[in-house]
């Protein structure tokens, strides 16, 4: 194929988009690119499906060689399964795509974008939306785009929007918010976010959607030149006469089991019955779809109450909550432990604190980062009453703790605050709709019993939404269960405290949402996270002022950057003994905030005191008592704080004249010294009281023997013997420290030592 360029505008950035560089036996292949940044989008397309649904794949895969790395491992090179955010970025792309192939369409799809560079500055994953989306527009598969999507951050200081925004616009947003859509509507929504308001939300869908359509434009204009021809697809069409007779016949009874508890709960066999009823009757059944047409009027009926009545299934209105219970404190040696159960969903979470130590290294292409907050979901088969694989979670699984994760995260306290690593896992123990809303809530109980200082409490709920095709007449509903996620059109999560949201998700069926409908869900959706909120904190109000007795104590300290180097020491050498001699577990950041982790308080506040005392800054008149860590011809070194030492002069350890400091001191004693001067990083100590030192001045200055010239120079020698053996000893050292002691004490032979020393 002829290399063909494209390019798309989006904010102040432009995607580069090529056909015709690379893989000419897929179905279809593009290369996007944003400045440094490049990923290659192919499409696959096989044959006809018999599973029962679209088998649609996507697979976003990172390359560590994109950004210039080589995995860490010792012993495996080659990369292992997905991350978590690869899994992430693969469940947005496939949300987006996945309402706009005809209904029918079972042949198998496999979309594959592969990361092949990375600049550190523009992100991948919007480029592997556009980039996938881009080569299914120009296949030849059914697809009822174009479709596009993008990031939008927000800058509250200039109420600024920001449109695929590099990581340091991203750092400064309040906003994460990724949406996809057609020209005509809003198809996909995924966002975390610091409490933005529903009015700033939607300006900000508006915003998107406006960039959007000029995405799309392009995407046509290259459908125009260098797409393939679509193929011909008609959906099977359901027997109209055997639908409308089934539906004569048994109308009543499956009205009534939609409206059933069993139904709500799965665990009605009425449309079971009613298929071998059919079949009893008429053999030649035996081949027809009666699994669709009676799934198909069971919807029939439910969107019928609900539409004309305004009755849900459950006899719920349509802005109802199901019935709320709420429990703290389940599990006896948990750190934090809280139930949450809203209907028939029941979310149990643990939440488990650790020192930093034990935050999770991510390896990526664009380096290392450390995670201290991690928030896992599990959801087992038995939760909705089936047998199932268990293992390494599914896509879903980590979707939806992703969600809670984000949700959550903004009210996270920060790590100078509370320096622990949180570990909060939710178990579903029963799944009728909105787990991952339930695990929201559950969370937050669990994060106040546990006694983490958030910063405000957070609810979640699922919105859904029926249209009628007819009218185009739209249903917003709160609360939605497992039976009208099924038969609805939509599935709208939202999350926030009761000042703003902090996350949003959104899946639809259909071609996408107006935005006074998304408007309407979004208020709805306050209404009922507040509802919420107010049952939550019956239960527990705000987070406990203590933690759990078997949770780890720990104390943090902040140091200067520029002295973490100082605390470590000469090969881990001061840190290593500063946890050997408290019993704790000791860690500092790049920042400089130093943890310190024991089961014992007592031991936990003597490292603190250390660490404090070790980055102490010193000046002249403060004392200490400190051990003699080493002793030379000149004077001794005197420990004041852990590692960090100072010189006491020989002439500073008596008033009197000393031969030899060891005669004073030795190694392992403990005197009380006072700093005289600092010089940078040298210290010049004194055993001496001041009323000794004046003493000794006295002294020198009455000594008859001594002329100036021998004082000064014996003063001079002093000083330079005092710097000089603080300098490691040499021999200008040594002489001064003799002729400091000459001029110091005792006439002529001050004057001649002292003299030679000082010119020394």
């Amino acid at each position: 194929m002829e290399l063909k360029t494209f390019s798309i505008p989006v904010g102040d950035k432009e995607i580069t988009l090529e056909i015709g560089r690379f893989s000419e036996q897929a179905e279809a292949a593009v290369l996007a690119r944003c400045g440094g940044t490049i990923v290659h989008a192919t499409i696959g397309l096989g044959g006809e499906s018999n599973q029962g649904w679209f088998p649609l794949q996507v697979e976003y895969i990172e390359n560590l060689y994109a950004g210039g790395k080589i995995k860490g491992s010792r012993w495996i090179k080659r990369a292992g399964r997905p991350s978590d955010e690869a899994v992430l970025t693969s469940r947005v792309i496939d949300r987006s795509i996945r309402p706009m192939f005809p209904d029918g369409f079972m042949r198998e799809v496999q979309l594959i974008i592969s990361v092949l560079s990375v600049d550190g500055v523009n992100s991948p994953d919007m480029l592997a939306m556009i980039a996938g989306t881009a080569a299914l527009e120009i296949s030849s598969i059914p697809f009822h785009g174009p479709l596009a999507g993008l990031r939008v951050a927000y800058k509250a200081s200039e109420d600024k929007f920001i449109f695929n925004p590099t990581h340091e616009e991203q750092a400064d947003s309040t906003l994460d918010l990724i949406v996809a859509g057609t020209n005509e509507a809003i198809v996909m929504v995924e966002a975390g976010a610091n409490e933005i308001n529903e009015a700033t939300m939607l300006r900000a869908l508006q915003a998107g959607h406006e960039q959007i359509k000029g995405m799309n434009a392009v995407l046509s204009e290259m459908r125009a030149q260098v797409g393939k021809e679509k193929l011909v697809f008609e959906a099977p069409q359901l027997d109209a006469a055997l639908v409308e007779k089934i539906w004569g016949k048994y109308q009543a009874q499956i009205a009534k089991a939609v409206h059933s508890k069993a139904m709500l709960e799965k665990g009605d066999d009425t449309l079971a019955k009613i298929k071998e009823e059919l079949i009893a009757e008429d053999e030649t059944l035996v081949d027809a779809p009666l699994g669709q047409i009676l799934d198909k009027l069971m919807k029939r009926e439910a969107r019928r109450r609900t539409f004309e009545e305004k009755i849900r299934p459950d006899d719920r209105t349509t802005d109802q909550i199901r019935q709320i219970t709420c429990e703290v404190d389940l599990l006896p040696t948990a750190h934090g432990s809280a139930m949450f159960k809203r209907g028939a969903t029941q979310a149990l979470t643990i939440t488990t604190l650790a020192s930093p130590d034990y935050a999770q290294l991510i390896e990526d292409m664009e380096g290392e980062e450390e995670k201290r907050y991690i928030h896992h979901y599990n959801m087992p088969p038995y939760a909705s009453g089936e047998t199932g694989r268990v293992g390494y979670p599914k896509r879903r699984e980590v979707g939806h703790g992703a969600l809670a994760e984000r949700a959550l995260w903004p009210m996270i306290p920060s790590q100078a605050d509370f320096p622990y690593t949180i570990h909060v896992v939710s178990e579903i123990m029963s799944s009728n709709g909105s787990t991952s809303q339930a695990s929201v809530c559950g969370s937050t109980l669990s994060l106040m019993a546990a006694g983490v200082p958030i910063k405000k409490p957070v609810a979640g709920i699922a919105m859904g939404l029926m249209r009628n095709e007819e009218t185009n007449e739209y249903v917003v509903l709160s609360d939605i269960q497992g039976l009208e996620d099924h038969i609805g059109d939509m599935d709208f999560k939202v999350a926030g405290t009761a000042d703003g949201i902090t996350a949003i998700q959104m899946d639809i069926k259909i071609d996408g949402i107006p935005m006074a409908v998304m408007a309407e869900a979004l208020e709805q959706a306050r209404v009922g996270r507040l509802h919420i909120l107010d049952i939550m904190l019956k239960c527990i109000a705000e987070p406990r002022k203590e933690l759990a007795a078997n949770a780890p104590k720990i104390v943090s300290v902040q140091i200067p950057p520029s002295k973490i180097g100082e605390l470590i020491g000469p090969g881990g050498k001061n840190i290593r003994g500063l946890q050997e001699s408290t019993k704790t577990e000791v860690s500092v950041s790049e920042e400089g905030l130093v943890t310190i982790a024991s089961p014992i308080q007592a031991d936990l506040d003597a490292a603190a005191q250390i660490v404090r005392e070790m980055m102490m800054e010193f000046e002249p008149g403060m004392q200490f008592d400190g051990e003699v860590m080493r002793v030379e011809d000149y004077g001794a070194f005197v420990q004041m704080t852990p590692g960090r030492d100072g010189l006491v002069h020989v002439s500073q350890m008596a008033t009197g004249y000393v031969q030899d400091p060891r005669e004073v001191v030795n190694v392992g004693d403990t005197v009380h010294v006072e700093i005289l001067d600092v010089d940078g990083d040298r210290v010049r100590l004194t055993m001496l009281t001041k009323e000794e030192r004046e003493q000794a001045e006295a002294q020198r200055r009455e000594s008859g023997g001594g002329d100036r010239g021998g004082d000064r120079g014996g003063d001079r020698g002093g000083r330079d013997g005092g710097r000089g053996g603080f300098r490691g000893g040499d021999r200008g050292g040594r002489g001064g420290d003799r002729g400091g002691r000459g001029g110091g004490f005792g006439g002529g032979r001050g004057r001649d030592s002292g003299g030679r020393g000082g010119d020394r």
